[in-house]
């Protein structure tokens, strides 16, 4: 296992030292393979043939449908399955940790430390506002929805069109299929689908099994989004009736105990977070060069900052809620690594290339298709290059709102702050009820998040931009949030409501730093959202074309819903 461990981080070493321009090692690399964006397939439409010539495999539609509703969707955050006619679920034990968390601050007792195991059904914990849903349906509708973009002049205007059309189309299969029953129209290829997706909705969830966090985190870090593993990193719920009895399931997956022998066909389902692997090379160097790295670097100063508030306070309130915020954080990091070191990977980048060039090879061949959609890619390209003067920005402002993990509440307050001094009576009761709903976290650790803000200020905009000197003038990032956490009155709740009685606001140190900033934000918001909708344009059209080159022998890409793999 040591000798494993050291190549494989010897090889992590290697890769990242690549550097952007390298060139591929071998010619087969630059290649475009036929499953370059993955296998994670639509239940409603499988790759059947696939499965046949491959395995020897022919699934009805009953297999697919026990498959389907076996599956469920935990939360808005995890994967989860039934696994026993009465109601059992099972899903990881990191996506069990909130609600542990929540269990443990009612009981007051740590069951993140000592694990949690329910010997029978009276002492399963019901977890408030915890939810699963089970996909029931799927049905196309995306003659109603890209119809109703038509004959709409301009790109916002269709983006318009398009989503009073999904909202409409939602509220009435809902009305349709009535209570307990939830409705997600999904955009696939760009916008060349659109799904209904219908959901039967549970909500008395019970936990019955969680872990400890030793046993569940096993190996920590180091071992966490990689394979082999060696935790026990899963856990059990169950599913109950609104009188408390478990819920009869016909469809769910049965253990065996013997498990898999070499050679087993295995399929894995799950609702996979998102990805975007039919953007152009122009949008994937874009982000190569600007969103991911930014994004990166911003997960791990605040993962950085949660880490060292918890190692230097650990009996502090509050100490598990904030540990499931550093464990967040810590899992986006891993996951934003991968990005950052895929998108630097010129192998990656020439198979993208390569594919993009077989796209447009097919294209050209055919004289109807070219003449309407072989203006496409170069306009992406040009879309993107218009936005790179203003790229480093978005490293500045991202996450800077309420409501971010990204943010601290003393800058999530000074923004809405900002707002409520220049806005109408109306607005400022609203605004007011938004502040005032921000939790509190310990002065410490907000001080640290600032520095961390004020540090992506001085990181993107630069030492001599006017408005970094407005807003740090001779003061460190350090010092300066040192000084906002000692005397800006948003740091908590209590003075949030006395500085708003006050009437003073403009004073507060914290919003003096967002009204400098505010200006560039909202330039740059304006940009993005000019480029963005011309781009979902763009990229609805090139989804088209493909769609008229390829079909359906391509998967979508992932989007939080139900997907099979091989």
């Amino acid at each position: 296992m040591t000798r494993l461990r050291l190549l494989l981080l010897v090889g992590l070493v290697a890769f990242l030292a690549v550097p952007a321009g390298a060139q591929p090692a071998t010619a087969d690399a630059v290649q475009a393979g036929r499953f370059d964006n993955g296998r994670m397939f639509t239940l409603d439409e499988p790759p059947l043939d696939y499965f046949r010539e491959t395995y020897d495999f022919a699934p009805d539609d009953a297999w697919f449908q026990h498959a389907q509703l076996g599956a469920l969707r935990f939360a808005t955050y995890c994967s989860a399955s039934f696994v026993s006619p009465t109601g059992l679920i099972l899903t990881n034990h990191h996506c069990a940790r909130q609600s542990v968390t929540q269990v443990s601050v009612e009981d007051g007792v740590d069951y993140n430390e000592d694990g949690f195991y329910a010997k029978d059904m009276d002492e399963e914990r019901m977890v408030d506002g915890l939810y699963v849903e089970q996909l029931i349906a799927i049905q196309d509708v995306t003659g109603d929805v890209a119809g109703a973009a038509m004959n709409v002049e301009g790109d916002q205007a269709r983006q318009q069109a398009r989503q009073q059309a999904i909202a409409a189309a939602q509220a009435q299969m809902e009305a349709e299929y009535g209570e307990g029953f939830r409705v997600q129209i999904v955009t696939l290829y760009s916008g060349g689908q659109y799904k209904a997706y219908i959901y039967k909705r549970y909500d008395n969830i019970q936990l019955v099994f969680a872990p400890e966090t030793q046993m569940g985190y096993f190996g920590g870090d180091p071992d966490n989004f990689t394979y082999p593993r060696y935790s026990l990193d899963f856990s059990l719920f169950r599913a109950v009736d609104e009188n408390g009895d478990p819920l009869e399931v016909e469809h769910f997956f049965r253990f065996q105990p013997e498990g898999t022998d070499p050679g087993d066909l295995v399929f894995v389902l799950g609702n996979p977070g998102s990805t975007t692997r039919m953007q152009t090379v122009a949008e994937l160097e874009f982000r190569r060069d600007f969103n991911e790295p930014a994004i990166l670097n911003a997960i791990a100063s605040r993962e950085a900052v949660y880490g060292e508030y918890i190692a230097g306070n650990p009996d502090a309130p509050g100490i598990p809620e904030l540990t499931d915020t550093y464990f967040s954080l810590g899992n986006s990091r891993k996951a934003y690594t991968g990005r950052v070191e895929g998108l630097r990977d010129p192998n990656v980048i020439a198979r993208r290339r390569a594919a993009e060039q077989n796209y447009i090879n097919a294209l050209a061949a055919d004289a109807d298709l070219q003449a309407q959609y072989g203006d496409i890619i170069d306009a992406i390209a040009a879309n993107r290059e218009a936005l790179r003067p203003m790229g480093n920005q978005f490293g500045a402002f991202i996450g800077l709102g309420p409501g971010s993990i990204l943010s601290s509440p003393v800058m999530g307050r000074a923004v809405l702050a900002f707002q409520y001094a220049n806005a109408s009576e109306e607005q400022q009761a609203e605004l007011r009820e938004n502040m005032l709903g921000v939790e509190d976290l310990p002065l410490e650790l907000q001080q640290g998040l600032v520095e961390a803000r004020l540090t992506d200020f001085e990181t993107y905009l630069g030492e001599n931009n006017p408005i970094v000197q407005q807003v740090l003038g001779t003061s460190t990032p350090a010092a300066a949030a040192r000084e906002i956490a000692q005397n800006s009155p948003l740091t908590t709740v209590e003075g949030t409501e006395a500085l708003l009685d006050s009437g003073d606001i403009l004073s507060d140190p914290a919003v003096q730093v967002v009204a400098a900033v505010i200006p560039a934000v909202q330039q740059f918001q304006q940009a993005n959202a000019t480029a963005g909708a011309e781009l979902a344009e763009l990229s609805s059209r090139l989804a088209l074309a493909r769609f008229e080159l390829y079909g359906t022998s391509i998967p979508p890409d992932a989007t939080f819903t139900l997907r099979i793999s091989d």
